[in-house]
């Protein structure tokens, strides 16, 4: 048994990607257990969960980065939780076939918003043990399920694994709980209307890992509330 928070109260959460998907769930879903949540989005007209503060943050954008974590510091003086799920699919064709463009846009989302967003934000994660940092990943991640089509989509989130792993390997010490989750295929705008898992199921294992404890299992891949192969 992993040992998890029941109320988030007190606690402060920012979830990037808010405006829709299994971001706006994961933001609605931690508003509900008493969080204070922070609503990332790129565009201050977008649709966010209410009673949760929403924040222009495009994750492609160190200058917003650093306005989010130091909003977040002037207001609250702490944040507990940092949910990296804003992420983009790329092109399904092979590498060669791939445009740069598309290459260099897929990292910046995927992968480098990620590692800056913890670069600026686990100072602040730190301050107490147990500050989480929650990494959406995907099945196609996995190097032992490794299939054609999706290479950089593919490539972003084997990295934000490896994200993982590096954040648990340097700061667990200092208390930081960090996990990747695999959301299964979802229906949202990426996953297509033929994905069989509803958003709320896509958001259930992320938002159990952002209730973890401190000393809770960390550096870890996750479905479904159980530890995967990566």
């Amino acid at each position: 048994m992993v040992d998890i928070y029941d109320s988030l109260g007190g606690q402060v959460a920012l979830v990037t990607g808010a405006n829709r998907g299994i971001g706006r769930q994961i933001a609605a879903d931690l508003r509900d257990l008493g969080a204070t949540v922070y609503a990332g989005n790129r565009s201050q007209s977008a649709d966010v969960p209410d009673d949760t503060e929403q924040v222009l943050l495009d994750v492609t954008q160190e200058g917003d980065i650093e306005a989010t974590i130091d909003g977040i510091y002037a207001d609250q003086k702490r944040l507990d939780i940092l949910v990296n799920n804003a992420g983009v699919r790329g092109t399904e064709g092979d590498l060669v076939a791939e445009p740069t463009q598309e290459i260099d846009r897929t990292l910046a989302v995927n992968l480098r918003g990620p590692m800056l967003l913890c670069k600026h934000a686990v100072p602040l994660l730190i301050q107490d043990a147990g500050g989480r940092v929650v990494n959406l990943s995907s099945g196609m991640a996995q190097l032992s399920e490794m299939d054609d089509g999706s290479p950089v989509y593919r490539v972003s989130k084997v990295g934000l694994n490896g994200l993982t792993a590096y954040l648990d390997a340097e700061y667990n010490e200092s208390g930081l709980v960090a996990n990747s989750a695999d959301p299964g295929w979802v229906e949202t705008d990426m996953g297509g209307e033929e994905a069989p898992r509803t958003i709320e199921a896509g958001a259930e294992t992320p938002v159990w890992l952002a209730r973890f404890k401190p000393d809770a299992p960390a550096g870890t891949f996750w479905k479904d509330k159980e530890p995967i192969d990566w």
